[in-house]
């Protein structure tokens, strides 16, 4: 599989680390914090994901696979996502 990163191109997925779903919003309080950590959907299809680039420019990135075909849509770096 060959991931795009925004910065370096597109890459062999050796260069990466998982870290997985980039859905989950981490609660503010203790309220909702053990759902946060331990309950995730594990659903088929298009889902956004976080990737380290390790082996590269180093930058956390989202990208949005199909998780059925590994068919790969697009990344954006994950700061751009978070403001």
């Amino acid at each position: 599989m060959r991931i795009p990163c925004p910065y370096c191109g597109e890459r062999d997925v050796q260069e990466f680390v998982y870290r997985g779903d980039a859905s989950p919003v981490r609660p503010l309080g203790e309220d909702g914090f053990y759902e946060y950590v331990y309950l995730r959907r594990n659903s088929a299809g298009v889902m956004r994901e976080h990737w380290y680039h390790a082996q590269g420019c180093r930058n956390w990135i989202e990208v949005q696979r199909n998780t059925q075909t590994h068919e790969i849509l697009g990344s954006v770096f994950a700061r751009r996502v978070a403001l």
